[in-house]
C-alpha cells in the first residue's frame, strides 16, 4: 500500500512513499514517476516541510532529507535508527526545519535535532497504569512550536519540546485517537477516533465509533511555558 502522500509546492511535485520500500516523485502531467528512491525498509510514517523531508521506516530506520539537493544527491544527508526501542508509527518534523519528533507503539516520544543531538531527549506518553499505547499521531502548531500527540489511550496532549513539559492533558474518548491536525492559523485541532488496529482484526468491533472532532485551541493550551525542565525519561 502507498502509506504516505505529499504535495511539494516549492517543487511542483507529489512525493509518496509505500511498503514496496520506494518514494517516488510525481509531476502530475504523467503517469510515471519522474524519480524513485530506493530504502531499506516499508515506509510507515513521513513528513515533509521544504526543504525538510524525515522518512520513517519499519526496524526503526530514519532518513532525512534535503530537497534542494536530492538532483545533484539523491542519497539521504543522515541515515539512523531511532532512540526508541520498538517500530515507528508517526514522525513530524520542527516548523523551524532543524529537527523531527518521532513517536512509537511503545508510547514514548523522541524528539530529535539534525545537528545539535546533544538537544535530543525521549520521554513516555500514552500510557494508563499498566497499560501501554501507541503513538498514532504527531503535528505541530504552525507558529508556536509547541505540539500534539495522538495517542490509542484515546486522548490527545500538547506538549513544549524547549521546556520539556505537558501544556494540556486531554480528556479521554475512551476510543483510539488515531490522527490529529492543527488548522493553519492554529486555533483549531481536529482529531479522529476510532479503531487503530492495535489489537489486530480480533479487536476490531463494527459498532466502535467513527468520529471527526473539533478542539478549539486557546492560546494558554498551545504557547510554551519557560519554567522547571522534566526529567529525561
Amino acid at each position: 500500500p502507498v502509506k504516505e502522500v505529499f504535495v511539494v509546492d516549492e517543487m511542483n511535485m507529489v512525493v509518496s512513499g509505500s511498503w514496496d520500500k520506494t518514494l517516488r516523485f510525481w509531476n502530475c502531467q504523467q503517469p510515471n514517476p519522474v524519480a524513485t528512491l530506493q530504502l531499506p525498509e516499508r515506509v510507515y510514517t513521513m513528513d515533509v516541510k521544504y526543504p525538510l523531508m524525515v522518512v520513517g521506516c519499519a526496524g526503526r530506520h530514519i532518513l532525512v532529507y534535503n530537497l534542494q539537493n536530492l538532483q545533484q544527491n539523491p542519497n539521504p544527508y543522515k541515515q539512523l535508527q531511532t532512540a526508541l526501542k520498538m517500530e515507528t508509527r508517526a514522525l513530524s518534523c520542527f516548523p523551524d526545519k532543524t529537527g523531527y519528533v518521532v513517536g512509537s507503539v511503545e508510547g514514548r516520544c523522541s524528539v530529535a535535532h539534525i545537528e545539535d543531538t546533544s538537544k535530543n531527549f525521549a520521554f513516555k506518553c500514552h500510557r494508563s497504569n499498566d497499560e501501554i499505547f501507541a503513538v498514532n499521531s504527531l503535528d505541530f502548531h504552525p507558529t508556536m512550536g509547541t505540539f500534539a500527540s495522538c495517542g490509542g489511550d484515546g486522548s490527545f496532549a500538547f506538549w513544549d519540546k524547549e521546556h520539556r513539559q505537558r501544556l494540556k492533558q486531554g480528556n479521554s474518548c475512551h476510543y483510539p485517537v488515531t490522527s490529529g491536525k492543527f488548522n493553519g492559523a492554529g486555533d483549531l485541532f481536529a482529531y479522529a477516533v476510532s479503531y487503530d488496529w492495535s489489537r489486530g482484526h480480533e479487536g476490531n468491533n463494527p459498532n466502535m465509533p467513527k468520529s471527526l472532532m473539533i478542539h478549539r485551541v486557546t492560546e494558554a493550551e498551545v504557547k510554551p511555558k519557560p519554567g522547571q525542565q522534566q526529567r529525561k525519561r
